[in-house]
Formats: C-alpha cells, structure tokens, sequence
C-alpha cells in the first residue's frame, strides 16, 4: 500500500470489507462511475481488490471533454471493460424539437425531464436484473446526502444500494488519489468539484458547497436528477 495515514488506510479497509460483502452476498452487482473522483476511488479499488463487480457509465451525449479523456486513460491503465450505456435517440430527438437544447435551464421540471431522459432511463436498463449497485455518493457532498448510509435498500430500482465512501471527506477522495496515482478527471483541476453534464456544470469558489457547481441555478434541495432520489 502507498504511503498514506493511519486513519484512511483505516477507511480504505472498511470500503474494501464492504466490496467483499457485496461479492458474497450478491451475485450480481455494478459499479456506477461517472468519473468523478470518487467514482475513480471506487474503480481503482474494484479492480484491485473486486474484480467480480461490473462497471458502467452513462454517456449522456454531453458530457465534458475531459470525461472522455479520463475514460479513455482509465481503460488503458486498468484494462478492463466498462459497459457504456446511451439515452433513446428518440427520446433526446423528441425532447430537442418540442423544448430546445437548452431546456433545462427554463425550469426544474423541464430540467429533470432532460436528467430522465439522459440519465434515469438508461440507468434502469443498466441495473435490470442486477442485485445490488454501487456509487461513490459521500454525506458531505450535499444536503440531500446529509444522511446517507453504506447500505441501503433502493426502492425505485428494487436492489440493494452501497455507497461505501459516504464517510469518506474530500480531502480522503484526493489524498487516495494522489498516493496511488489514479487516473482523475482533470476538470477537478480546474475548480469543478461535482462533474455531469457540461452545461450543467461549472466550478466552484472557496467556500462553496461540493455541489453548488452543479445546476447552480435551482435551490440545493433540488438538486438531485433522479438517480438517487428515495421513491415516496
């Protein structure tokens, strides 16, 4: 192991028990990365350490330059397959003629509309007949996320949901990346804290919430796009 403190090596074992949990227990599971930071901690950790564990990414058909490029490095560093998953043509057709490119910007609803389009109709053909997935979603990246457990029951997508970083600070995601040199997006180098789609993304100043360059124009109770919002 790089040379790292005592306390995150102490968190790289609890999230390595989690993965060995989920490799047991479930006989079919997946890793969602959007190649953001912490979806990197968790590749580089399932290819070490679970290479049982499935990935994917959802191409939404505007994602940044800079995704493309850490996707394309982490495939040749890691040199395994990650399954890409795309919106309905006709869907995005439909959604563009009737609303505009730039919809989302109107309103929160034509917004989520996009995000279902884009996002969480692909993700349900991602997980179909999956038993549990995975994600690098952490408490202190919003408010919305404030109490989020390792473990978890997802109703929407009927599986069993992990998110074994949710205790992890920002400062862990960027020290275990650095001490093991992990392919990153270079987007975080340039103040872009929480990377999605490019229009919807921006960076962040000092002193700003994790999330706040993402849909920056709506309310931060808002900002979820229906990927890991709680069935009611």
């Amino acid at each position: 192991m790089a040379e790292i403190s005592e306390k995150l090596a102490a968190k790289v074992e609890a999230v390595k028990a989690v993965l060995a949990t989920v490799v047991a227990d479930y006989d079919s599971a997946t890793l969602a990365s959007s190649y953001g930071y912490e979806d990197m901690v968790l590749m580089d950790l399932i290819c070490k350490f679970a290479p049982e564990i499935e990935i994917f990414t959802l191409d939404t058909g505007r994602l940044p330059k800079e995704t493309y490029d850490v996707m394309q490095e982490a495939k040749a560093h890691y040199n395994r397959e990650v399954k890409v998953y795309f919106p309905d043509a006709t869907d995005v057709e439909e959604y563009i003629t009737v609303q505009g490119p730039n919809a989302f910007y109107d309103s929160v609803d034509l917004r989520k509309q996009c995000c279902g389009i884009r996002k969480v109709k692909p993700l349900k053909r991602a997980l179909a007949g999956k038993k549990a997935w995975l994600t690098g979603m952490r408490r202190s990246q919003a408010v919305t996320r404030s109490e989020l457990p390792v473990s978890e029951w997802d109703e929407t997508f009927e599986l069993q949901k992990f998110s074994p970083l949710s205790d992890w600070s920002n400062g862990d995601v960027k020290n275990y990346i650095k001490a093991f040199e992990v392919p990153y997006n270079k987007l975080h180098d340039q103040g872009v804290a929480s990377i999605g789609c490019a229009p919807c993304t921006r960076a962040i100043t000092p002193g700003e919430d994790i999330r706040a360059g993402r849909w920056w124009w709506e309310n931060p109770e808002s900002k979820e796009c229906g990927l890991h919002v709680k069935a009611n």
